[in-house]
């Protein structure tokens, strides 16, 4: 996906070592701020789209990493290289210390350590009671299996498949018939013993070689991953190294980003879990969010609960600053229940609606809120351990009657929401000139092809759809769809395909092409129109939200009915893209 970006003035500036998987994120999440960057690579074969960055390749030692941190301006150091890059972690900690500059370290998310695999920390340690070996260490590391290879055991080397990799691996010794190469990360390309991996972390395939190499019955040993300097702030994901950017260097991005009400309901529910368990209070929690990286945050206690204050960073939301809390009891398990039970007090909303993850009478918090909680206290290891969690907002209900709650027939508080866990700002203007941006690069990866779609949810059906597509060809519009294709014909892109989710698309068959709800909202008169022209008689029509339809119209009716709210939304869309063919594509809420 292609995120959002502002652009400013000139702010200091910040150095990426990259070169892999998390090298590419970290430059989604840099983008997003419109500031100029740095990306530094060893060799430079690395492809990546940049709109703000600036790159540099070749290795660096201290000295020409400090004259380069010099001239350029550098206060901030991202290191996003791989994780067995030993030399360049501590040529990088050696030259912050000198300079002052604080890193952030880029991890990757690693499984737990298999205790079936055989852990060793150094190429000495590989066993040698094998006749044969798949090396999967890289080139740089064949000249260390030579004693491997003069005791008599066979060594086969899989290396990527370019001319600069076989002429090195050649250079260092290795024969042709010695080599094999990437194709598919759980792909075993020939016949051998045992295998030697890297801990590579997920994004490196680890868990695709390591099944892979079990299936075929084979020896698998691995190299730890070496300690990174302790002076480095680790974090694992884009939405964590937003947020560290935004601590170290606050004006990197001219707006900061917040916590959903779902994330301080987790991070409050963690907090309060650990001090009934542990009789610890820490002043921070680790909360994995959805997408599976971990960040920290604040959090604090009273008598009998823990807090964490909603920040929305830059975000204008009426929920800023209120303090969410959790009470953790423990609970008799019931014959066959849940070892959780997540319950809203006061402050917290109750849907009073069907039509929400939950029937009428439940607590307004939704699902993905509830599995952040499941998940995190699942990572404290206590699901042998059942647990009451009880949350709840003072003046919760006060707060409320600013919201769209009361419209949406939720009564008594505020609800506990968030898909992603964070909160990004944007103001209008600078949301669109970002999904500019998105377009442009979108444009510059050379895709014939262009997939819009509303957000995350929206992104992973797309995906699906069109696997073969660069992540640049993916772009969000938010809200603003007529802008976002007038975007595409200014830019010469003949085929868009406009994913669209039923809430926002009866909004576009009337017309709106801006689908925010401070402008439009539900016309109920207008969807028992397109009912009526789709054969399906609803009337009288009941319903909160309009993906409820799913639930009512047989699958004939819906799929008439989705016929013609897309020909409405073509009729709308089309014209603004005279040049080029669109596919509008009806997604389902999942």
């Amino acid at each position: 996906m292609c995120f959002r970006s502002v652009c400013t003035t000139f702010v200091p500036m910040i150095l990426v070592f990259g070169g892999t998987t998390e090298g590419r994120r970290a430059i989604r999440a840099l983008e997003e701020a419109g500031s100029l960057y740095w990306y530094s690579t060893k060799t430079g074969e690395q492809d990546v789209a940049m709109h703000h960055g600036r790159r540099t390749d070749g290795a660096m030692d201290k000295e020409t990493m400090e004259a380069f941190c010099g001239e350029h301006g550098i206060r901030l150091v991202v290191d996003a290289a791989h994780p067995f890059a030993s030399v360049l972690h501590q040529t990088i900690a050696e030259v912050a210390c000198s300079l002052q500059i604080p890193v952030i370290r880029f991890e990757r998310i690693y499984p737990p350590r298999d205790p079936d695999i055989t852990w060793i920390d150094d190429y000495s340690e590989v066993p040698t009671d094998i006749q044969s070996l798949l090396a999967t260490t890289g080139v740089q590391s064949i000249k260390r299996f030579r004693r491997l290879e003069e005791s008599g055991i066979t060594v086969f080397y899989r290396i990527l498949d370019r001319e600069s990799s076989v002429r090195l691996a050649l250079t260092q010794g290795a024969r042709p018939e010695q080599l094999c190469y990437y194709e598919e990360a759980g792909e075993i390309p020939v016949e051998a013993d045992a295998i030697l991996l890297k801990e590579s972390g997920t994004s490196g395939g680890f868990v695709e070689k390591v099944s892979a190499a079990k299936a075929k019955g084979m020896r698998v040993v691995a190299l730890r991953r070496p300690p990174m300097p302790q002076s480095f702030h680790v974090v694992n994901g884009e939405y964590g190294l937003r947020r560290m950017v935004e601590r170290l260097l606050p004006e990197f991005y001219p707006l900061h980003s917040g916590l959903t009400t779902g994330t301080c309901a987790t991070a409050a529910a963690v907090a309060a879990t650990i001090r009934l368990l542990r009789n610890e209070m820490p002043d921070e929690v680790p909360v994995l969010l959805p997408n599976g990286e971990t960040i920290t945050v604040s959090v604090g206690y009273g008598e009998g609960y823990a807090y964490c204050i909603k920040e929305a960073g830059d975000d204008p939301d009426v929920t800023d600053g209120i303090e969410v809390r959790a009470q953790a009891y423990p609970q008799p398990l019931p014959k066959g229940g849940e070892w959780l039970v997540i319950e809203g007090g006061e402050g917290v909303g109750r849907f009073t609606l069907p039509g929400f993850d939950f029937p009428p009478g439940e607590a307004a918090i939704n699902k993905a809120p509830r599995e952040m909680i499941r998940k995190n206290l699942e990572q404290l290891s206590i699901v042998n351990y059942p647990l009451s969690i009880v949350l709840s907002v003072p003046n919760g209900k006060d707060i409320a009657k600013r919201t769209f709650n009361p419209r949406l027939g939720i009564e008594g508080g505020i609800s506990i929401i968030g898909v992603s866990g964070i909160v990004k700002p944007y103001s209008e203007e600078a949301f669109i000139q970002s999904i500019r941006k998105c377009m442009e690069v979108a444009k510059a990866s050379g895709s014939e092809r262009v997939v819009i779609g509303s957000g995350m949810k929206s992104e992973q059906q797309l995906r699906s759809l069109y696997p073969d597509l660069p992540q640049q060809a993916f772009v969000e519009y938010g809200n603003y769809i007529g802008e976002t294709l007038k975007m595409a014909e200014e830019l010469e892109f003949y085929h868009v395909t406009l994913g669209i989710m039923i809430g926002k698309a009866v909004k576009l068959a009337q017309g709106h092409l801006d689908t925010h709800s401070r402008r439009v909202v539900m016309d109920k008169e207008f969807i028992a129109q397109l009912l009526r022209e789709a054969n399906c008689d609803l009337s009288p029509l009941n319903i909160t939200v309009v993906r409820e339809l799913w639930d009512i119209l047989s699958p004939e009716e819906a799929a008439r009915f989705s016929k013609v709210v897309v020909q409405h939304c073509y009729e709308h869309c089309a014209p603004l893209l005279p040049k080029g063919k669109l596919t509008i594509l009806l997604l389902r809420n999942n």
